[in-house]
């Protein structure tokens, strides 16, 4: 069986009429990728109008654009060589239409970037090698075009490579080589030119098979963005296109952002031969749970020990391209995947002009090519990764009405707002900038910062309890603390009173206080009350599902109040109402008011896996 050959892609960028085209068209013409009969076609067309042949027509796929002489869509061939196949994406070069280059370039994993050596380093030039930055695109090659119309001069080929890595080193890039070629005469693009003998580097074709191309995708997190969901006969098959790790046959999974757990039943196949019990990074795939889940467009399939990031608020660098202005808290929608979202920018943090690089700061709108840092907020939570650590969810397109306008990339969310942020009446903020993470902190300590919160009637024993087991703890070897909510009724919630009202409000200070000492790699004790069940969905929502481990200490009712006899003698009635959560909660129960709180201490380490 012959081996599955490796694919690559790479867009090509550059300022309009230097050359792109006609490179990526030479490229085609001296790799023999072209059907046969293609280049006598369009010869004749070019004859018929009265042209000279340009390698650049071999890409022009519509009569229009032969008419303008510069390419106005998005046009992606496929090319091949001896090592890997290629699917070269032409992005045009024309500012008018960088939105259809940036659609191109988001599915490249590196960028040839096309520059005239007569004209030099222009505008789009410099536009476009940010644009590569903002979308993480690192392995980029230049090319020195048209070295015929100066001589194939060395001190001008030196010259436009200074220019151009002041400006690119700048913003993070450096160019894996710089080629000096002659696309329209096929000088260093499939051979080397005997026209240069100064340049002993790779012609482009040498240098495309040289990119290494990233390893790993299928090892990573598993990432797997729901489509759809059909129903045959009695199964419901989840598809869609698994964009990083590698699933299996009775994997566990979660849900995202719901944090719904099972297992996957079956994958399915539309052929018996092409049956499997693996799928991988790049697959459309179908596959079954064991749950009957209300499964939906938009969700994300993922391992349960690799969660993805479910929040509404993140810093993120975005470039506009809308002919009306992106404006500071106006609606628009979101599109990350299969998922879609409404959003407001709460907070306009750097405008960079993509050309000098100088930045303006706290402004109200992005004008159209504007490149700034913003934060975001979405109207309901949504599935992410930071763009650094993983591409396809890190990257996402910004629709105004019906119209794709802009894009951008998440850089950063501040570990403790990993969830939905609700009611912020605080006007331009934004999250700051950190050199320390939680995993850091967390590695720094030897341990994964969580919360357990330990909730029951009062009297039930959950302080007694708690108090033994941040001891224990302690004892071997953990970094933690107990924060017993009644200590806060002295300080952070002195204003507080006891109506339903409130006590959302006390346990909301308790999560969020919670939630900072988790978020520094604590181990983070809670005793409260909490005896409303919206209360504690809430409490677990600000923490996140992973770092949350509820445990009600279940009592007999005349236990608690021979405990606790002057809570019970105020108001017996309301505090006999406590809501029971409707999630997986651990319960220990208390059968006599002399119970040994040392057993329950080392049940709950148990269960806790320490």
């Amino acid at each position: 069986m012959a081996k599955d050959r490796e694919n690559l892609n790479i867009v090509v960028v550059g300022h309009v009429d230097h050359g792109k085209s006609t490179l990526i068209g030479r490229l085609l013409y001296d790799t023999k990728s072209l059907p046969e009969g293609e280049i006598e076609k369009v010869k004749r067309i070019s004859e018929d109008n009265g042209k000279k042949f340009e390698y650049a027509y071999l890409l022009d796929a519509f009569e229009e654009e032969q008419k303008q002489g510069i390419t106005i869509d998005i046009t992606m061939l496929q090319f091949f060589t001896k090592k890997r196949d290629y699917l070269i994406i032409d992005a045009p070069g024309h500012k008018e239409f960088l939105k259809n280059m940036i659609s191109g370039a988001a599915s490249a994993e590196a960028a040839i970037l096309v520059i005239d050596a007569k004209e030099g380093v222009q505008e789009q030039s410099k536009r476009h090698g940010y644009i590569l930055s903002l979308l993480g695109i690192k392995k980029v090659f230049v090319a020195i075009n048209k070295m015929d119309l100066v001589d194939y001069s060395e001190e001008r080929f030196n010259q436009v490579q200074d220019d151009f890595n002041k400006f690119l080193n700048n913003i993070n890039i450096y160019p894996e080589k710089y080629i000096p070629i002659s696309a329209s005469d096929g000088e260093n693009v499939a051979n080397k030119s005997d026209k240069m003998p100064w340049y002993h580097g790779q012609n482009v074709l040498e240098s495309m098979d040289s990119i290494e191309k990233d390893k790993g995708i299928e090892e990573k997190e598993l990432r797997f963005p729901i489509q759809d969901v059909y129903k045959f006969d009695s199964r419901r098959i989840i598809a869609g296109r698994i964009e990083s790790g590698t699933l299996k046959k009775g994997d566990e999974v979660v849900i995202y952002p719901s944090g719904k757990v099972t297992k996957v039943k079956s994958i399915e196949a539309w052929q018996a031969k092409d049956k499997t019990d693996i799928v991988k990074a790049g697959m459309s795939v179908g596959i079954t749970v064991e749950d009957e889940f209300y499964n939906k467009r938009g969700e994300v399939i993922c391992h349960k020990d690799t969660p993805i990031t479910v929040g509404n608020v993140f810093n993120a660098n975005v470039f506009w391209l809308g002919n009306n202005n992106l404006v500071k808290n106006k609606t628009y929608k979101l599109k990350i995947e299969t998922q879609e979202a409404e959003f407001r920018i709460i907070s306009v943090n750097k405008i960079i002009d993509a050309v000098t690089l100088d930045s303006s700061e706290n402004l109200d709108f992005l004008k159209k090519n504007d490149v700034a840092e913003v934060t975001i907020k979405t109207e309901i939570p949504i599935c992410f990764d930071k763009f650094s650590e993983l591409q396809s969810t890190g990257r996402f397109v910004i629709v105004d009405g019906y119209d794709i306008c802009g894009g951008g990339i998440i850089s950063n969310v501040e570990d403790s707002l990993k969830r939905e942020i609700k009611d912020v009446k605080s006007k331009n903020i934004s999250i700051r900038k950190r050199l320390v993470s939680r995993k850091d902190r967390e590695n720094n300590l030897g341990q994964a910062g969580r919360v357990i919160w330990l909730t029951g009637l009062p009297g039930c024993g959950k302080n007694e309890i708690a108090v033994k087991l941040e001891k224990k703890l302690m004892d071997l070897g953990k970094k933690v603390y107990y924060l017993d909510s009644s200590h806060l009724r002295f300080g952070l919630s002195s204003d507080l009173a006891f109506t339903q009202k409130d006590a959302h409000e006390q346990t909301r200070r308790i999560a969020e206080v919670a939630n900072l000492f988790a978020d520094s790699g604590i181990i983070t004790i809670v005793t409260s009350v909490s005896r409303f069940k919206e209360d504690r969905e809430y409490a677990k929502n600000i923490i996140g599902n992973e770092n949350y481990t509820e445990i009600f200490i279940e009592a007999d009712k005349d236990v608690c109040k021979n405990r606790n006899p002057e809570v019970f003698s105020e108001d017996s009635d309301s505090i006999f109402g406590y809501e029971r959560s409707g999630y997986p909660v651990v319960t220990l129960y208390i059968d006599n008011a002399e119970f040994n709180s040392d057993s329950k201490v080392n049940d709950i380490v148990e269960i806790l896996g320490y």
